[in-house]
């Protein structure tokens, strides 16, 4: 049996785009945290994925979508009409397949999703491999693995004294220097 249309293809990659940051109010609204607050994807969307913190995942289906200010989102979805069910999300993120985002445009484009698997390099010897991209109030921080130990994971600033060039298609990230961060 084939599956519906808006059922992705098993192997499709997905992409988080915002987080349940808490309930609000009493009737199972829940405000969320947006990854990227310039991107209107999520008001465009109406059937999603959540996914838990420990993984689980379900279908999603947005009701109602109003902003707030500074990007935040405060939605109803099918199945939450309560506190109670809201606060049982908290922390879940809303995921889409990756098609659903538009194409970048040129090879200077990316998407910050697109680091991740990433090789970085100093000096021209690879460091270690991009393992998430963490987004911090003052900037995104590329996150590496240098040895398969997460204790000896490096956080590097994703700015200008710290990362150089970026070619997602070669999958390699330059980085500038890690003075200061070790």
């Amino acid at each position: 049996m084939t599956p519906p249309q808006d059922t992705p293809a098993e192997g499709t990659d997905f992409i988080a785009l915002a987080e349940v940051a808490r309930p609000h109010g009493v009737r199972g609204e829940l405000k969320l945290r947006v990854y990227n607050p310039d991107s209107d994807l999520l008001q465009q969307q109406r059937s999603l994925r959540l996914v838990s913190p420990s993984g689980e995942v379900r279908d999603a289906k947005l009701r109602n979508i109003r902003s707030l200010p500074g990007g935040d989102l405060l939605v109803r979805m099918d199945g939450v009409a309560h506190r109670d069910e809201a606060e049982a999300l908290r922390g879940w993120r809303f995921e889409v397949p990756r098609d659903a985002l538009t194409p970048t445009e040129g090879d200077d484009e990316f998407y910050v999703v697109d680091l991740q698997g990433c090789t970085a390099y100093l000096d021209g010897e690879a460091l270690g491999a991009v393992v998430e991209v963490l987004q911090y109030p003052t900037c995104d921080v590329l996150v590496i693995d240098r040895d398969g130990n997460r204790k000896n994971r490096l956080e590097v600033p994703f700015l200008a004294p710290y990362v150089g060039e970026v070619s997602v298609a070669d999958k390699r990230v330059e980085l500038l220097t890690i003075e200061d961060l070790t």
